[in-house]
């Protein structure tokens, strides 16, 4: 990193402005074409709020009702656009709310930078009112992070945080600024990061990795193909379909890979993991050879690592060097952007079809379909279920929704059953698992997609988490549709401790409020549906609607998500009920 003596130095002839820091704040998200902020004032960051008022033509700021609220409508923006998330909070408490969704947005690689105020220097360490060591705190759960002391620091930090949270494999940084520094006043020049010394975000691909990959894809018999959020992120769903397509091999995702490819191409099969699908999972480990593009080998996916594809060859595609190996152990690695890796790949390639390999995932979809998919989407019973729900947003939407899942069986379901035909169209909290996510990162993602419908598909648990960010939607009359299914319980934990606790219902049954008088008191249109002969009827009057809409559907309270893969089984242990 240049130092702040040679920056200044490299910008001598550049015209200045004497501002202060808090000023020289928005100028720089302006310069990284920020629009849109969300966040919560408060002592320590009150002179960048005073500076915002200046600016309201050019910067929209948005007051979530929590801290943790804007992180994940930053998550939410981000994941739909591309584009990094901005979040904004004072010292201490406000600091520390921010500390779940860096978590979330670490483990799930999405750019974001907060930006929290902090006691004046002198003040450090001396346990000041609302202080917090909040770089130490959030040290382990971002990509990066940094305290500005002094105010010169400003237009190199920022510069940088936004550069390391959007290059690479993306993630949060967090820039704490003590209130002296947003006081004082600098001549103030701002220039975009473009590297930083010892950082290589983006490894070249090497010739002799592409060759021998392209090696064992044109050899195999049965060859697989696991993709993840890597394509998204790397922007490669054109040249995953090519390859895809010129390879003729069967693709599966992992929950956050989902609508990288169109649902309902024929060569994809369905999802991977403890909840995907039947013949993908069984097949993970009769295959021959494993094709890994951008995804790390999470546990969730993987199961017992000790069974896991142990009679194939593993070719990993992947951004991040550290990811190859972790897990599993791989006999090619391809390093480099998906876009760029896949690109250079394909002239290798031969032109294949593996018709009587493709014939056996068809062979156990039929199965899963016949003894649980038909039964979820189409039932005959008595009581509602999550899979019909999502089906007939499907029929609504035409399959063009951003879906944004909460956490738990519903989440599940989503993944399952939802239908995409474009990418960035699932947005779900994927490693970290956290709930509260749905709610506010479905404003994010409808403020960053104002052209698309946003459906937030939400239970009754993780609802009441972020609810309060229903205040968002009513101040702003952000059109967001919400749908939670509401089985009055914490459906996963039940679900876990039917299966695996004999039947010891610890804390699971939920009194739920009347969530339709709660979506009306921040007027917000409302319908609950009990049976199932209104249920078409309400999501199409949802979907058509053009203002925000609340949708609660009284599911069956002891419906289990099925397959399952038990923690710590194998892939091939899947059971279908």
């Amino acid at each position: 990193m240049e130092t702040l003596k040679a920056q200044k130095k490299k910008n001598q002839n550049k015209e200045t402005m004497r501002i202060t820091g808090a000023e020289a704040i928005i100028h720089c998200l302006l310069a990284e074409g920020v629009d849109l902020i969300y966040g919560y004032p408060g002592g320590a960051i009150m002179p960048v709020y005073d500076e915002l008022y200046k600016f309201q033509d050019k910067l929209t700021h948005i007051l979530t009702r929590h801290e943790q609220g804007a992180t994940h409508a930053a998550q939410g923006y981000a994941r739909v656009t591309g584009k990094v998330g901005v979040a904004m909070a004072t010292s201490g408490p406000g600091a520390t709310n921010l500390v779940t969704g860096l978590a979330d947005a670490q483990i799930d690689s999405t750019p974001m930078v907060c930006i929290t105020g902090q006691v004046p220097r002198h003040l450090l360490g001396s346990d000041a009112f609302q202080e917090t060591d909040i770089v130490g705190i959030s040290t382990p759960v971002t990509k990066w992070n940094y305290q500005i002391t002094k105010v010169e620091e400003i237009p190199e930090i920022i510069a940088k945080a936004f550069y390391i949270a959007k290059s690479g494999r993306p993630g949060p940084v967090l820039v704490d600024i003590t209130k002296n520094a947003q006081f004082d006043e600098l001549d103030f020049v701002y220039e975009k990061c473009t590297k930083v010394r010892s950082y290589k975000p983006v490894p070249k691909p090497e010739p002799n990795s592409l060759k021998k990959a392209a090696e064992l894809i044109n050899n195999a018999k049965k060859p697989f193909i696991v993709f993840g959020q890597g394509v998204i992120l790397g922007e490669a769903e054109a040249q995953l379909k090519a390859f895809v397509e010129k390879t003729g091999i069967p693709a599966a995702w992992t929950i956050l890979g989902l609508s990288a490819m169109d649902t309902e191409h024929p060569l994809n099969v369905g999802m991977v993991g403890m909840h995907g699908n039947y013949a993908p999972n069984i097949l993970t480990n009769e295959c021959d050879l494993l094709v890994a593009i951008g995804m790390r080998f999470d546990d969730r996916v993987t199961g017992n690592l000790d069974t896991y594809a142990k009679q194939a060859k593993i070719v990993h595609f992947e951004i991040d060097p550290a990811e190859v190996n972790k897990n599993v152990k791989v006999d090619v690695a391809v390093l480099g952007n998906a876009k760029e890796t896949l690109e250079n790949i394909l002239p290798l390639l031969d032109n294949k079809e593996h018709a009587d390999w493709k014939a056996e995932f068809d062979k156990l979809h039929k199965i899963e379909y016949d003894t649980l998919i038909k039964k979820d989407i189409h039932p005959t019973k008595e009581g509602l279920t999550m899979g019909e729900v999502i089906e007939q947003i499907n029929v609504a939407s035409a399959q063009k929704a951003v879906i944004v899942s909460d956490v738990g069986q519903h989440q599940m379901i989503a993944c399952r059953y939802a239908k995409f035909k474009q990418s960035k169209s699932n947005i779900t909290s994927g490693g970290l698992g956290t709930m509260g996510f749905g709610l506010p990162a479905a404003i994010g993602a409808k403020m960053g997609a104002m052209d698309r419908e946003v459906v937030a598909i939400i239970g009754d648990g993780g609802y009441q988490m972020t609810i309060q960010e229903l205040g968002v939607i009513f101040q702003h009359n952000v059109p967001v549709k919400i749908v939670v299914l509401n089985n009055d319980h914490l459906g996963m934990v039940r679900q876990w401790q039917e299966l695996f606790f004999d039947k010891r219902y610890a804390s699971t049954v939920m009194t739920n409020p009347d969530f339709v008088k709660i979506a009306e008191g921040y007027h917000i249109k409302s319908r609950r549906v009990t049976e199932r002969g209104d249920l078409q009827d309400a999501v199409q009057e949802m979907m058509a609607s053009r203002d925000p809409y609340f949708l609660e559907v009284k599911v069956e309270k002891e419906d289990n998500v099925f397959p399952m893969i038990p923690s710590g089984a194998s892939v091939s242990d899947i059971r279908l009920k």
